[in-house]
């Protein structure tokens, strides 16, 4: 592998005589294994030759991330001294190719679970949301980060789990406020925090009387009105993707399939290659709330893109996920890598919305549907909504429809 990226004698000898040259190889030749860049391998080989001076690796003991963070913070001194690197840039590269190496050679130190006041009880609480609740793992994980934010904040106080009050939750709810927070954001943090307490003081780790205190901020029902663009713009933002790069081709994919049938970021980061039915041109969808599949006709422009996309972009993998990262190491698209997608074109592109990721182009979808006649029961049904109510939300701008009652005259009618 040495030999493959370094031509000069030097620099090969450099590589070939430094610490762990044949661990440093067996994890290159691994991530050109897994579809890495001759580029990616060459500049990951040189982070691998300083990481192999500067860490101190043991074969019988395992080597833990805050060892990895210091190195890497030396590493960065020595560097700025001789006027060299990119700072924090350069040492977050160095963390992350020492993480996946020793990770790769079974010698990173397993992560330990984090230690505030409250943490067991989450843990117990997580479990219980999963197992005895069922909630989809969205809500859970959105409940968990919620919780956890405040029980890290609290634990600063140097306080028992048992002492904590309503006080100290409104508190906290109003430092939200300060931060910025709006108010639907702050009422989601309340009602995770009163679920979580609730079941604390139903096993006596609080009093019973915490969560019946908490109280968000007041929200009325059907108060927003639906923040997605105009289809005007959603048809720039695909015209976006237009051209032959891998990047655009990927994206143009990813792009149709949440405008045409308002898909969930989660339901399109899962989908899968089974999901495609190319003989009766067919789309199966994992609905993320409902947990059961909802089947949609694959319509020509779609399909034309997610074929290009396989064809000519998708690495080889034994992911079954459609969308993939384009670099190494490849593995499926996270949920934020779809967030950027959508909000880095929209921003480029100057397009105006209150949201500005994948559930923007929900929203979009949903108000097209509305222009096209279609009831509030069928547009629910394409978005996967579990009732009308839901999908009111939609219906609150349908403008023409407003300019219509705004025009009509009762003259003839008196």
């Amino acid at each position: 592998m040495f030999e493959r990226l370094f031509r000069l004698p030097a620099v090969l000898a450099r590589h070939r005589d430094g610490p762990f040259a044949e661990a440093r190889e067996q994890f290159l030749q691994h991530c050109a294994e897994r579809g890495a860049a001759v580029s990616t391998l060459s500049s990951s080989a040189a982070y691998l030759l300083v990481i192999s001076q500067r860490l101190k690796v043991d074969p019988d003991r395992y080597v833990t991330e805050q060892q990895i963070q210091a190195a890497a913070t030396r590493w960065k001194r020595y560097q700025r001294r001789r006027g060299r690197g990119h700072g924090r840039k350069s040492s977050l590269r160095f963390i992350q190719i020492a993480s996946d190496w020793l990770r790769f050679l079974g010698r990173l130190a397993p992560v330990e679970p984090e230690r505030f006041v409250g943490a067991v009880q989450l843990r117990d609480f997580t479990t219980f949301m999963q197992e005895e609740r069922g909630l989809s793992a969205y809500t859970v994980r959105n409940r968990h980060k919620i919780i956890s934010r405040f029980l890290k904040e609290f634990s600063a106080q140097n306080r028992s789990f048992s002492t904590i009050t309503v006080a100290d939750i409104d508190n906290h709810l109003e430092a939200l406020g300060s931060r910025g927070w709006c108010r639907a954001s702050i009422a989601s943090s309340a009602k995770a925090l009163r679920s979580f307490f609730r079941y604390a003081g139903e096993r006596g780790w609080c009093s019973a009387a915490v969560s019946l205190g908490i109280r968000g901020p007041r929200m009325f029902k059907q108060e927003e009105l639906a923040v997605g663009p105009p289809w005007r713009d959603v048809e720039r933002l695909i015209l976006s993707a237009g051209g032959n790069t891998a990047r655009d081709i990927r994206d143009q994919a990813i792009l149709r399939l949440l405008a045409t049938y308002g898909l969930r970021r989660g339901e399109v980061q899962r989908l899968q290659l089974e999901d495609i039915d190319w003989a009766h041109d067919r789309l199966l969808v994992q609905r993320t709330k409902q947990r059961c599949a909802q089947e949609y006709p694959l319509l020509p422009s779609v399909a034309a893109a997610i074929a290009r996309y396989l064809r000519y972009v998708r690495p080889q993998s034994p992911h079954r996920e459609v969308f993939l990262t384009l670099r190494a190491p490849i593995g499926p698209l996270s949920g934020d890598g779809l967030y950027d997608i959508v909000y880095s074109r929209l921003r480029a592109l100057g397009i105006s919305s209150l949201r500005h990721g994948p559930h923007a182009l929900r929203h979009a979808c949903a108000a097209r549907l509305l222009a096209q006649g279609l009831c509030l029961k069928e547009i629910g049904d394409h978005l996967g909504h579990r009732s009308v109510s839901a999908t009111r939300i939609y219906a609150k701008v349908d403008l023409e429809g407003l300019r219509e009652v705004a025009a009509f005259g009762l003259g003839d009618l008196l």
